[in-house]
């Protein structure tokens, strides 16, 4: 049976707050391990004491988020039609859009993969790399992307699809070993074999790698009982598939498309005053993300419950599910402001012991975190809209949110404040954002039409 009755149940019957939250929480405590290795990064090459190294991983968020979106224009795009199919009853389609996701986002993550290793040194200066970091960054690239890029988008990829048919635990389990290893794998590399940020970039490749070795082999257990298959067999262009995953998962890597130019611009904005700015402005961006992935947990987890109730025609549960997951991402959020602003000080001097850079960290921290509750507000909107086959209003609102808003404010912001204003830009952008993507979701809310076709 290619979908167990315990995950027909968790769709179609179990009660909505069980269902919600056995979806979202594992997959919110991967994510959370995710940031957590993310920022043991930042933490461990900080203790090195050398600003320059913490500016280098700064500097390398912007190519490394590239890899996310790839992962998230195959994996969002194909776990919203695997759900919307399973739903409708075509488990074949369902494998088929499985299919095409994997193979052609690792055709994808090794050409970007090339492209990186190729032109490294146009690209390495336009975002921000300089004498003092170019060598840096470039050994954290390598490892990170030229020999990690395959790993780490099927990885993320895997998930989401796995997630897709209700195997949430093992989808969150497979991303959460991977942070734990890298966090083991981080002083081990940095500080036992003096590898430096060299070994900081090894430690996250591997781990990656790992992860995608427990997401091959738990397919190769669960075979038969699964649409997720690596069988060339199952590749196809055909039912309009390439298009609808493409255009479903087209606003996530927009976004973080976006989000590349975002902390592009940052960076070089920050980087024109001193090291120790962008370093601060580095620490801050990373424990901020504890926001993003609080917010990217609820919606990833709950966009399968979303998208099946929607291709069922069951518009009770759907709207139920939204609901509830909103109101829990939300209380979460402002929590998570208040704990960030109040501890912004201490935290920032966890990672490095430098006056300079605890002194911007602390600021960047406590403005950029009062984006927390925004985000989680817009974040969920997007991916109701994803999940119901909408293309449109997502792409719009990941324009808006990433880029489109938040460049503009960087520029004037720093004209007026100086290094100090640029991060108001980040809460500023959000919140218009925010307001956009209500407008365009509550007439979408009252007049919502369960009658459209899975491929709509």
């Amino acid at each position: 049976m290619l979908m167990t009755a315990i995950n027909t149940e968790l769709f179609e019957r179990a009660p909505i707050r069980r269902a919600v939250l056995t979806l979202a929480v594992p997959t919110v405590i991967s994510q959370l391990i995710t940031v957590v290795y993310n920022v043991a990064d930042t933490f461990f090459i900080g203790q090195l004491g050398d600003p320059a190294q913490v500016a280098a991983a700064t500097l390398a968020m912007p190519p490394f988020i590239l890899l996310t979106g790839i992962a998230n224009l195959f994996g969002i795009g194909g776990a919203s039609l695997v759900s919307r199919s399973l739903g409708t009853g075509d488990p074949d389609k369902a494998r088929q859009c499985a299919s095409f996701s994997l193979w052609t986002g690792a055709a994808a993550a090794l050409l970007y993969g090339l492209i990186m290793m190729i032109f490294r040194p146009a690209i390495l200066p336009a975002i921000g790399a300089g004498a003092d970091t170019y060598d840096a960054l470039y050994r954290y690239v390598f490892w990170t992307i030229t020999v990690g890029a395959l790993p780490t988008v099927l990885s993320a990829e895997l998930a989401h699809l796995i997630r897709a048919e209700g195997y949430a635990k093992q989808a969150s389990f497979g991303i959460g070993m991977g942070g734990v290893l890298n966090i083991l794998l981080d002083p081990l590399f940095i500080f036992a074999f003096r590898l430096g940020i060299t070994g900081a970039a090894i430690a996250t490749m591997l781990s990656n790698l790992a992860a995608m070795g427990y997401f091959l082999l738990l397919l190769r257990r669960k075979h038969g009982a699964t649409v997720i298959s690596l069988h060339p067999r199952h590749y196809t262009l055909r039912r309009r598939i390439p298009a609808e995953i493409l255009l479903v998962g087209f606003p996530s890597f927009v976004m973080n498309g976006m989000s590349i130019l975002s902390n592009v611009i940052l960076n070089r904005l920050v980087a024109s005053y001193a090291s120790e700015a962008i370093a601060g402005m580095g620490v801050a961006k990373k424990i901020d993300m504890v926001a993003f992935a609080i917010a990217g947990g609820m919606t990833q987890g709950v966009l399968p419950l979303i998208g099946y109730n929607y291709a069922a025609k069951n518009a009770a549960r759907m709207r139920a599910a939204i609901r509830t997951a909103l109101t829990y991402s939300l209380v979460i959020a402002c929590a998570g402001t208040v704990l960030l602003f109040a501890g912004a000080a201490p935290v920032s001097r966890l990672f490095i012991d430098d006056d300079a850079t605890v002194a911007f960290g602390r600021h960047f921290l406590r403005v950029i975190c009062l984006t927390c509750p925004t985000v989680s507000v817009t974040i969920m909107l997007i991916t109701v809209f994803q999940a119901t086959g909408r293309k449109l209003q997502p792409t719009i609102l990941s324009l808006l949110r990433k880029g489109g808003l938040d460049v503009p404010f960087m520029f004037l912001m720093n004209a007026l404040l100086g290094a100090g204003g640029i991060a108001w830009a980040t809460p500023i952008a959000d919140l218009l954002a925010m307001f956009a993507a209500l407008a365009l979701f509550i007439p979408f809310w009252r007049k919502l039409d369960l009658t459209a076709s899975v491929t709509r």
